[in-house]
């Protein structure tokens, strides 16, 4: 994912994003446009199989202050904060997937997703800012695009009843497939674009159609700790890839659209047709998870968030062993977690690195965090970093 990130320090994203374009273009921006990151509280590697899922959106943010751009100058020029690189893109490169690369892709790729639509995307110079965390699996990606798209379409005055919100997600998904070449479901651009602060998005990957769950934290005296392990990811391009391949396949062989389609109950028989243990360990994730992620919204429609912990978990245990994409370093995360108390933990995102999420009492996060990090430099790995998050909002324009 290269989508950018902070420096750091105290200043607001969104002051960054605008003084970062007043410096480069030399006056205020026409607004500012930000979008957030995610953490998936549970259901990994189930979007693409046209399942289920439940992420919520971070309060760390990409922001991006745009402007028309002025007669006669490039299409679309854009500057990234974190790189402090300046790229221009005309619409020869926007017509063209693959014709930009590095995090400008991303940006590329909306601009393609929105003409190839029909839309008429404005002429326009954008500043980027960021607070999400790059290579963690909290989706930097997704919200830059979400960020980008949100800031064009209101530029342009596609407003939602050309463009509604729920189909902005499919554009931004497919600026990623199509433009980028990565192969992601659509769970990340939906929790960017369609998040409400309180709650967790249950989200059905096939109809695309939504349920606000709410995830009440503070009055269940509880809170979600998120571990960055800072763990490299490893070969996650090719393994990803892999991992849907196997699942397109298997599905193939057992006559059904999707795994989605095959149920719990089902599960047994549907082992028995499969002719290879590999690939029977990743059907039994996908299914198994699809119906984890059920159970815990039905714990939250109940207000009995504590009650989802074994399911977190047991998630966890399930995409190591049959799904095998984590590593030693987020095992070391959920395994320190548990042991420190939490409730319930589990690796979250596309795996192969990245970030765990632990559910513990409020007052025991910094326990918590403190436990993992001895367990890290107990085995020598380099030192994570946590913090507690709360759900909050979608895409908006924030001036």
């Amino acid at each position: 994912m290269s989508g950018p990130v902070a420096r750091g320090g105290s200043e607001p994203v969104g002051r960054r994003a605008d003084a970062g374009y007043r410096q480069r273009y030399g006056g205020p921006p026409t607004g500012c446009w930000a979008a957030p990151g995610r953490v998936n509280l549970i259901g990994e590697h189930t979007d693409y199989n046209d399942g289920f899922v439940l992420p919520f959106a971070l309060p760390h943010r990409t922001v991006v202050a745009a402007g028309p751009a002025p007669a006669g100058g490039p299409t679309w020029t854009v500057w990234s904060e974190q790189s402090g690189e300046e790229i221009v893109i005309d619409e020869s490169d926007a017509d063209s997937p693959g014709a930009v690369d590095g995090w400008g892709a991303y940006v590329a790729g909306v601009i393609w997703a929105l003409r190839q639509a029909n839309f008429a995307v404005p002429a326009a110079r954008l500043a980027i800012a960021s607070d999400v965390p790059l290579g963690a699996g909290l989706s930097s990606s997704a919200a830059l695009e979400a960020a980008v798209l949100t800031a064009l379409a209101d530029l342009g005055g596609i407003g939602p009843d050309r463009l509604p919100v729920p189909d902005r997600p499919v554009l931004a998904q497919r600026a990623e497939n199509g433009y980028v070449g990565v192969p992601c479901g659509i769970m990340d651009q939906s929790a960017s674009i369609r998040c409400q602060a309180g709650h967790a998005l249950f989200l059905d990957c096939r109809s695309l159609e939504v349920e606000q769950v709410p995830f009440d934290l503070a009055t269940a005296g509880l809170a979600v700790e998120v571990i960055d392990t800072r763990a490299p990811h490893r070969h996650v391009s090719g393994e990803y890839a892999a991992r849907r391949a196997a699942c397109e396949q298997a599905a193939a062989m057992l006559g059904v659209p999707a795994l989605r389609d095959v149920p719990a109950d089902g599960l047994p028989a549907a082992l028995d047709r499969l002719p290879d243990e590999t690939m029977r360990r990743r059907v039994r994730h996908v299914v198994t998870e699809n119906q984890r992620v059920r159970d815990t919204v039905a714990l939250l429609r109940a207000g009995r968030v504590g009650g989802i912990g074994p399911l977190l978990t047991a998630s966890h245990a399930s995409m190591r062993d049959d799904f095998e994409i984590t590593v030693a370093e987020v095992d070391t995360a959920v395994a320190a977690a548990l042991t420190a108390g939490a409730y319930g933990a589990r690796m979250t995102g596309g795996g192969f690195g990245g970030c765990v999420l632990a559910l513990v009492d409020a007052g025991a996060a910094g326990q918590v965090a403190a436990a993992v990090g001895e367990a890290f430099a107990d085995n020598g790995f380099a030192a994570p970093a946590c913090f507690t998050a709360l759900p909050a909002t979608g895409a908006e324009r924030i001036d």
